[in-house]
């Protein structure tokens, strides 16, 4: 008969189980993204000209993540639907996320348009951007307008569907994944038992190999959070932000408040914590916090609430689709940069334009995923896609190089509240699912340690080798999952 573990952790035949060994903190990752982003803050104080010079570090850690995104989402999402094996059940669990994913939308958006009502940080506005800020400003509308039609249909064809099976891979559209994994996941579904099995097996095999990459990866991220955060004091400190510190405060606090409002809400409704579900992916905030996308811990997060108690199928759904159509903290950045743009010009924009132009950002909020800029480059597309005499091209580009600025410190709340946004959603999507196993889930909450092994195996999370008790422990934790969303 096979022993089952106890909430208190004795197992069920009455002998107790190894006690867990406590890692020492040194060894732990989060540890070493704390003395990088200390570093990174020091060195970029006391010597700026070398912090402005170690911004490579940061970018080249976000660009090996990006290699790997794009093949983790597919994996993810082809063996997290192929896996129900059901269709009907895959399609409901996709209804009841996009119906969450819109409805949160629409509360990020209309909060940051409340904030930016109510403070009105961009009025009285009289900064003027550099010739470079600007420069860079132009750029960003280029991007912007890049695609050939505007509206649900150049969406649709410019941002969705897929023009080639491998071309998305290789420019990272996460969209256009997206299609192809839901397309793949719905053949193999329909395949045999037997056939399908063996089809997802070899999926989720490969996925290992992805995730043995991002493991060797990980080891860098200290060093990204240097690098990363010497750049943003030295280029951007705190005499360089004066004329700006009252938006970059509106935004922080607005996305503050909708964490512990909205997401704690949420959280509630749903039966949990929402401060210890933050507690639980401290290291992922740690790691966003110094590299300032979100892409970065993807892969973990994944993992970790696979070991929190989220079914496979739940966080393979609704995790790598919340990273295109879930993104709180990129929502209340558009309309609050955009309403911060009409004040610094010296415009006040009707209520009745300011719903449409919050309309208008549900459908353009979408397909930003967590990249460093992608919000200041949808920000910019938005306007233009808006129009009218409050968003010229010249008012555009003035008030995106006055937002440039701070661009990089307002990246970190979005890529933060971003994530949290979706943790959140995962955990609440699985519990109104059934998919999810409250017991560990609680447990796991209580003590985030429980999914340390999980972590350690398919991420090396810590610096050395988890102890033989730290695996006896974990097992038999694993044991109580048995069941949960299966």
């Amino acid at each position: 008969m096979a022993e089952v573990a106890n909430a208190d952790g004795s197992s069920g035949t009455g002998s107790p189980t190894p006690t867990r060994r406590r890692k020492r903190v040194y060894t732990q990752l989060w540890f070493w993204v704390i003395i990088g982003i200390v570093g990174g803050a020091l060195v970029g104080w006391l010597a700026p000209d070398i912090g402005k010079s170690t911004k490579w570090l940061a970018d080249g850690f976000i660009q090996m993540i990006k290699v790997i995104v794009a093949p983790v989402i597919f994996c993810t999402v082809v063996v997290g639907i192929a896996s129900i094996g059901n269709l009907a059940r895959a399609g409901g669990l996709a209804v009841r996320a996009l119906g969450y994913f819109l409805a949160a939308t629409a509360v990020a958006l209309t909060i940051g348009l409340l904030a930016a009502n109510i403070f009105a940080p961009g009025a009285g506005f009289t900064g003027t951007p550099s010739a470079a800020d600007l420069a860079r400003a132009q750029q960003d509308i280029d991007t912007g307008s890049a695609s050939g039609q505007e509206g649900l249909v150049g969406f649709l064809l410019d941002d969705v569907l897929p023009t080639s099976f491998f071309g998305p891979f290789v420019d990272n559209e996460i969209l256009r994944v997206l299609v192809l994994a839901v397309l793949t996941a719905c053949a193999v579904s329909a395949m045999t038992p037997a056939l399908r099995e063996r089809v997802v097996g070899s999926i989720d095999t490969f996925a290992k190999v992805i995730f043995g990459i991002i493991k060797l990866i990980m080891w860098a991220a200290p060093i990204a959070a240097f690098g990363g955060m010497a750049y943003t004091v030295a280029a951007f400190g705190a005499s360089s932000l004066t004329n700006l510190l009252q938006l970059m405060a509106v935004f922080w606090g607005t996305c503050l408040f909708f964490v512990v409002v909205v997401l704690g809400g949420v959280s509630a409704l749903a039966g949990f914590n929402v401060f210890k579900v933050v507690r639980l992916v401290k290291d992922e905030l740690l790691i966003i916090l110094g590299t300032s996308s979100s892409e970065s811990v993807l892969p973990r997060l994944l993992t970790k609430l696979e070991a929190a108690g989220a079914s496979k199928q739940t966080v393979g759904m609704v995790i790598p689709t919340g990273y295109s159509f879930n993104l709180d903290g990129t929502c209340i950045y558009l309309t609050l940069g955009a309403l911060f743009i009409a004040q610094a010009g010296g415009e006040t924009l009707p209520i009745g334009l300011q719903i449409g132009l919050a309309l208008l950002m549900v459908l353009t909020s979408k397909g930003a995923a967590g990249v460093t800029g992608a919000g200041l480059v949808t920000l910019s597309a938005s306007l233009q896609a808006f129009g009218g005499e409050f968003f010229t091209p010249e008012a555009i580009a003035i008030g995106i190089a006055v937002i440039i600025g701070i661009d990089r410190v307002m990246s970190e709340g979005r890529a933060l509240t971003n994530c949290i946004g979706n943790v959140v959603a995962t955990l609440a999507i699985a519990r109104w699912n059934g998919e999810l196993d409250r017991e560990r889930l609680a447990a796991v909450l209580d003590d985030p340690t429980l999914v340390d092994t999980a972590m350690e195996a398919e991420h090396g999370s810590g610096l050395d080798a988890p102890a033989s008790s730290d695996k006896a422990t974990t097992d038999s934790d694993n044991r109580t999952t048995v069941g949960a969303g299966s």
